[in-house]
C-alpha cells in the first residue's frame, strides 16, 4: 500500500488512509493532492482520494478518481479494495463483490479485504461462499476469537449447526481453565447458550443439558439459563423438573403468559384449541387459584382462567376480574376481555354483568352485595365498558348512547371522545368521527397517541391537508413529508396513501406507496453493520433471529398493504390513463401551435421552479468540519405526476407481484390481485394459477367465485388456438378443467346458478352471482338487479341483547351500492337501494342516514368549513358533509374552571 512511493510520499500516503479511517477528510484530501502534486498518475492515491471525495458526498468526482486509479494500477489491491468500498456504499453489493475478489486474485491473504467480503456475502446469503471466507480468514488468525466465532454462525447459517458445534468445541479447547476473565464473562456466557442452542436445534437434547448444567457458573444470564433449562427438560419429558421450575420463573415474573402456559403443559393441561374436559376445566380452576393465592397482584393469573372456565364459574371469575379494573379506571379492560367474544355465550354474559354493575352503581353508589360505596368515576368506566360493548356487537345507538351518558357524566375524560369518533367511524360518519377526535386532541395538546389518531380520523375522511397540519406538530421544524418519511411513519403514509387513491389522486396515493416499499429496503440494508458489530459483542443467538426476521421481513401486513395499494394504482392507470388538469384544458381549448407554446412555457417555469428550490438549499446547507456538506434533500416529484409517466404500468405492477407472491402465499388478496394483473397482460396460465391458488384457500368465497367465472368466460369467448404455445395453454386447461369441482360437467350459467343455490342468504354472494350473471347473460340485468334487491337483512339472533344485530356490514352494501351504479349501471336500483341501507345504517354519510352529519348539517343549512381538506369521493362522505360536527356536550366542558 504506497509501497511504490518515496518515503515522504508513502508516510503522506499513511496519512490518507489515517484520516479516512478517523473522517478528517480535509486533511486526507490535502495530503492526496500533495502526492498527486509529484505523481499525477499514481493509481493508490488516485482511488484514496475518490474515496475521501465520495465520504463529502462528490459521488460523480469519486467514481471518476477511482476509476482512473484503477486505470492506471490494475493491479493493486488496494485500487480494487476501494472500487469496492464505493460500490458497498451506494449498495451495490454484487459488484461490491466482484470488486473485492479481484482484490483478493491479487492480494488473496488480506485480511481487511476477506473481512469484508464476508460481510457482504451475510448480506447477500450468499451462504457457500461465506463460510469459505471465514474458514480462510480462522486460518489465517487462528488466534482471533471472532473468527472462529464467525465461523460457526457461518456454518449454522448454512444448515450445518453439528459442524458449527464441533467449531465451538474446537474453539473452547485453546481457552484455559480459568476462562474466562470478569470483563469477558457476559460475551462467554452468550456463546455457551449459543452453542447449548445449537445442540437442541440438532437434537442433542441430554447432551445439551448436561453442558448446560456443567456451564452454568460461567452463565450469566440466569433468566435464559432457566427458559432453556426448561426447554429441554419439555422436550425431553421431564415434565416435574419442568413444572418446579416454570413455578420459579413465575416468582421472578408472574405475568408472564408463556411461563403460565408452559406450566399447563406441564402438569397435562394444554389444548392448542382452548377446549377442555369438564374434569380438565376443575383441574385447570384449582391450579389457578392456587396461584392466585400465591401472586395476588398478578393480572395474568386472574386472567388466564377466563378464557377456559364455562357457565356459573366463568361468570364469577369474571365479575371478580371486572370490579376492580372498574373501579380502579383501566380503560384497556376491554380490549383485554375483547378475545372472549370469539368464545359461544361469553359475550352475553360479560354484557349482563355490566348492565348489573351499572345499574347497582347507579341506583345504590356501590356494587351489588358490598358495602363500601363506589367512587363516582366508577359509573363512567361501566358506561364506558357498555359503550364499546354495544360498538363491538354492532349496536351502534346503544353505544353512542352509552358514551354520551358518560361524556355528560365527566366531560373532561379524553379517552371519553377517542370512543365516540371510534363508534362513529364504525358506524359510518367519518367526518363526525374526525371531528370527536379533533376534540380530544385539543384536551391534551402534548399527547403524541392521541394526535396520532385524530390524523388517522382525518385522513379517514379524507381530510388530507388539515392531517398533515395536526401531524406537523410532533415533528421537527422543517418540511412535514420529509420528517414522517425520516421517521419511518408508515402508518401515515399508508392511510394518507389509500386518502389520496380514494380521491383519485394515483400520483400522490403511489408516492405514499413506493415510500413504505422503501423503508423495507432501508430496513433491509440496516441489517449491514450487525454482522460484524453481533460477532464482536458475542450477541449470537440474538443475530441468528435478527437474520430470520430479515428474511420474512416483506411478510409483514404493513408491506403487504403498501404492495397491494401500488398494484392497485398500476391497475387503476392501466385501465383509465389519466392526464395532468392543465393538459386536458389544453386539449380542450387549444390549438396545435397554442399547446406546443403552452408545452414549453411550463417546461421553462418547472426548470426555473427547480433551480430556485436548488439555490435555497445550497444558501441554507451547511459544512461540517469534515468537508462533509448537509444539504436538505429536495423532492423533485412531491405530487408524484412522474411515477405516472410509466410506459407499462402493469410491468411496475408484476414488480410488487412478484413480492407479494414470494412473501405472502396464503393471502388471498395476492392472488386476487394476480388474477387482476395476468388477466390483463393476456398471461393466461398465470391467470388460471391464481384462480387455482383462490380455490384452495377459500372455494366459497364470492371473489374466488367471480375470478373462476371471469376466467373460464374470457377463455370461451377467445378465438381457437393459431400458434404452438396458444395450442399447449389451450390443452393444458381442456386438462385441468375436469378436476375443477364447480365446473365439473356444468356449464358455467350452471356453475353460477347452483353457487347461488349453497349462499343464498348472503348478500355478497348474491351480489357476487348477479354480477357473473349480467357478464355471462347481459340480457338478464333485471333479473341480475333483483337477485341483489330480493336479499334480506337478517337479524342475528344474541341472547341478552338489548337492541337488533343485524347481519349485513356497511362496507358490504357501500360495495353492492358501487356494484349496481357502476357495473350494472341501473340508476334506479342504486337510489332504492342507497334508501333501504339508509334505513339500517342511520349513521352512514354515504347513504345519507337520518342521524349521520350530512343530514344534520343540511337541516341547519351550514357549510362547510374545511371543504378544501375532505373529499366528497370517500365512500363514507356525502358532498354537503361538514367536517366539523359539535359534540353537543364540549360547551359543559369549556365552562369548567380548573
Amino acid at each position: 500500500m504506497g509501497a511504490s512511493l518515496p518515503p515522504k510520499e508513502a508516510n503522506l500516503f499513511k496519512t490518507i488512509v489515517k484520516s479516512y479511517e478517523t473522517k478528517q477528510y480535509k486533511k486526507g484530501l490535502k495530503a492526496a493532492d500533495a502526492i498527486l502534486k509529484r505523481f499525477p498518475d499514481h493509481g493508490e492515491t488516485l482511488s484514496m482520494k475518490g474515496l475521501t471525495l465520495n465520504c463529502m458526498d462528490r459521488k460523480a468526482e469519486a467514481y471518476e478518481l477511482v476509476r482512473q486509479g484503477l486505470k492506471n494500477d490494475l493491479k493493486s489491491h488496494v485500487c480494487w479494495h476501494v472500487y469496492g468500498l464505493l460500490y458497498r456504499s451506494d449498495r451495490e453489493y454484487r459488484e461490491a463483490i466482484k470488486c473485492y475478489r479481484n482484490a483478493l486474485r491479487i492480494d488473496p491473504e488480506n485480511i481487511e479485504i476477506l473481512r469484508d467480503l464476508s460481510l457482504l456475502q451475510a448480506q447477500m446469503r450468499d451462504l457457500a461462499g461465506f463460510v469459505e471466507t471465514r474458514q480462510q480468514l480462522l486460518t489465517l488468525k487462528p488466534n482471533h476469537r471472532m473468527n472462529w466465532i464467525g465461523f460457526s454462525v457461518a456454518q449454522h447459517l448454512n444448515s450445518n449447526a453439528a459442524k458449527a458445534v464441533e467449531i465451538l468445541e474446537a474453539y473452547e479447547g485453546t481457552l484455559e481453565d480459568d476462562y474466562p476473565p470478569d470483563n469477558e464473562r457476559c460475551e462467554h456466557g452468550e456463546m455457551l447458550l449459543y452453542k447449548i442452542s445449537l445442540l437442541e436445534e440438532c437434537g442433542f437434547l441430554e447432551r445439551a443439558l448436561e453442558e448446560l448444567c456443567k456451564k452454568e457458573p460461567k452463565i450469566v444470564d440466569k433468566l435464559a439459563y432457566k427458559e432453556q433449562e426448561v426447554s429441554l427438560l419439555m422436550k425431553l419429558g421431564q415434565l416435574e423438573e419442568g413444572a418446579k421450575i416454570y413455578k420459579a420463573l413465575l416468582t421472578m415474573n408472574p405475568d408472564n403468559y408463556r411461563y403460565c402456559e408452559g406450566l399447563q403443559k406441564c402438569v397435562g393441561l394444554y389444548s392448542e384449541n382452548g377446549c377442555y374436559l369438564s374434569d380438565e376445566t376443575d383441574r385447570l380452576d384449582s391450579l389457578y387459584k392456587s396461584l392466585q393465592g400465591q401472586y395476588t397482584r398478578s393480572s395474568a393469573v386472574k386472567r388466564i382462567p377466563l378464557d377456559f372456565l364455562q357457565g356459573d364459574k366463568f361468570r364469577e371469575a369474571a365479575v371478580n376480574y371486572i370490579k376492580p379494573l372498574l373501579t380502579k379506571g383501566v380503560p384497556s379492560l376491554f380490549s383485554d376481555l375483547s378475545p372472549l367474544y370469539d368464545h359461544p355465550g361469553k359475550a352475553d354474559i360479560l354484557e349482563q354483568i355490566a348492565l348489573e354493575l351499572e345499574h347497582s352503581v347507579r341506583t345504590t353508589g356501590r356494587y351489588p352485595g358490598r358495602t363500601e360505596k363506589e367512587p363516582p368515576s366508577t359509573l363512567m368506566w361501566a358506561l364506558f365498558f357498555l359503550a364499546l360493548h354495544y360498538d363491538r356487537r354492532g349496536q351502534y345507538d346503544l353505544a353512542i348512547s352509552k358514551i354520551d351518558e358518560a361524556i355528560e357524566h365527566t366531560p373532561t375524560v379524553i379517552d371519553l371522545y377517542s370512543v365516540k369518533s371510534r363508534i362513529l367511524k364504525h358506524a359510518g360518519d367519518l367526518v363526525a368521527a374526525a371531528s370527536l377526535a379533533d376534540e380530544a386532541r385539543c384536551m391534551d395538546l402534548a399527547d403524541r397517541y392521541i394526535n396520532s389518531e385524530c390524523v388517522k380520523r382525518m385522513l379517514q375522511a379524507d381530510q388530507v391537508v388539515l392531517a398533515e397540519k395536526t401531524a406537523v406538530l410532533f415533528t421537527k421544524d422543517g418540511d412535514q413529508h420529509n420528517n414522517l418519511h425520516d421517521m419511518q411513519c408508515m402508518w401515515y403514509e399508508l392511510a394518507s396513501g389509500e386518502s389520496y387513491f380514494r380521491q383519485g389522486d394515483l400520483g400522490r396515493a403511489l408516492k405514499k406507496f413506493l415510500a413504505v416499499e422503501k423503508h423495507y429496503a432501508d430496513i433491509t440494508e440496516d441489517q449491514f453493520d450487525f454482522h460484524s458489530y453481533c460477532l464482536r459483542k458475542m450477541t449470537l443467538r440474538a443475530y441468528v433471529e435478527m437474520l430470520k426476521f430479515q428474511d420474512r421481513l416483506h411478510s409483514h401486513p404493513y408491506f403487504h398493504k403498501a404492495a397491494a395499494g401500488a398494484i392497485r394504482c398500476y391497475l387503476k392507470l392501466y385501465d383509465s390513463p389519466v392526464k395532468s388538469p392543465t393538459e386536458e384544458d389544453d386539449d380542450a381549448s387549444k390549438t396545435p401551435a397554442q399547446k406546443k407554446k403552452m408545452k414549453k412555457q411550463r417546461k421553462a417555469e418547472r426548470a426555473k421552479k427547480e433551480a430556485e428550490e436548488r439555490n435555497e438549499e445550497s444558501t441554507s446547507s451547511g459544512v461540517s468540519k469534515s468537508g462533509k456538506r448537509h444539504v436538505k434533500p429536495v423532492d423533485p416529484d412531491p405530487h408524484g405526476e412522474k411515477l405516472l409517466q410509466v410506459e407499462d404500468p402493469l410491468l411496475e405492477a408484476s414488480k410488487y407481484l412478484k413480492l407479494l407472491q414470494k412473501n405472502s402465499p396464503h393471502s388471498s388478496e395476492t392472488h386476487l390481485l394476480s388474477f387482476e394483473v395476468n388477466i390483463r397482460t393476456q398471461k393466461i396460465l398465470l391467470a388460471f394459477q391464481a384462480v387455482k391458488h383462490l380455490l384452495m384457500l377459500d372455494a366459497e368465497n364470492p371473489d374466488s367465485h367471480r375470478c373462476l367465472i371471469r376466467f373460464f368466460h374470457k377463455v370461451d369467448s377467445m378465438s381457437a388456438p393459431v400458434t404452438d404455445a396458444e395450442k399447449l395453454v389451450w390443452s393444458v386447461l381442456e386438462a385441468e378443467r375436469p378436476f375443477i369441482s364447480q365446473l365439473k360437467e356444468k356449464s358455467l350459467i350452471e356453475a353460477n346458478r347452483i353457487f347461488l343455490d349453497k349462499h343464498a342468504d348472503s348478500l355478497m354472494h348474491r351480489a357476487a352471482v348477479a354480477e357473473m350473471l349480467y357478464s355471462l347473460e347481459p340480457n338478464k340485468k333485471e333479473e341480475a338487479v333483483s337477485l341483489i334487491e330480493d336479499s334480506t337483512n337478517k337479524v342475528l339472533p344474541i341472547d341478552g341483547a338489548l337492541g337488533p344485530v343485524q347481519e349485513w356490514k356497511l362496507k358490504d352494501c357501500i360495495a353492492v351500492h358501487k356494484l349496481l351504479e357502476n357495473v350494472l349501471i341501473e340508476h334506479d336500483a342504486a337510489l332504492r337501494w342507497k334508501g333501504r341501507c339508509a334505513e339500517y345504517f342511520p349513521y352512514s354519510t354515504y347513504f345519507g342516514g337520518s342521524r349521520s352529519s350530512t343530514m344534520h348539517n343540511t337541516g341547519n343549512n351550514q357549510t362547510n368549513p374545511n371543504a378544501a381538506n375532505g373529499g366528497s369521493d370517500h365512500p363514507e362522505i356525502n358532498e354537503t358533509a361538514n367536517s366539523l360536527v359539535s359534540n353537543g356536550n364540549l360547551v359543559a366542558f369549556k365552562k369548567l374552571t380548573i
